[in-house]
């Protein structure tokens, strides 16, 4: 079922879109189609035609939020334990391309080239967002298989338990 790339939120929904390894109270955790800076993630809402934070009334936006937290989280303390030059995890709501409400959560290492380590993910070359060698497939399912089971873990650390 290749079609799921057209309507990402509703395949999610409709247990189509292979990308997801996570349902959350707001949100699907999603590994990103690209792999190049490994753990890559999104967090996307699970109420289709939404397109911005703000279509939604503020309770919403704070579950959608609390979610994406908690997926930024998972990916930090995978990565961290996978890589010891992981640096960071960085948070971005844009939605310049796509219409849908999405984070995207991309961790951050040492070893990327010293002119982009520092500034947005965006400066990569454009080759490398198709890099058939990092193109999200059967070899990340470990990669998978670990951010599922922190966000798991997390959902039931008290810290992390949210009521709007």
């Amino acid at each position: 079922m290749s079609d799921w790339k057209n309507d990402r939120v509703r395949s999610a929904i409709e247990g189509r879109n292979p990308t997801v390894f996570a349902e959350l109270g707001a949100a699907f955790a999603v590994l990103g189609d690209t792999q190049f800076l490994p753990g890559y993630a999104l967090a996307l809402t699970k109420k289709p035609g939404v397109d911005r934070l703000t279509d939604l009334p503020r309770a919403e936006r704070v579950r959608f939020l609390a979610d994406v937290d908690l997926i930024a989280t998972a990916v930090e303390s995978v990565c961290a334990a996978r890589d010891p030059q992981y640096r960071r995890t960085n948070v971005e709501i844009l939605g310049n391309t796509h219409h849908f409400l999405h984070a995207h959560l991309w961790p951050r290492y040492e070893w990327e080239p010293a002119d982009i380590v520092g500034v947005p993910v965006w400066a990569y070359p454009a080759e490398r967002w198709n890099d058939p060698e990092t193109l999200l497939g059967s070899r990340h399912e470990e990669l998978r298989s670990a951010l599922a089971g922190e966000v798991a873990r997390l959902r039931n650390a008290p810290d992390f338990r949210f009521d709007v």
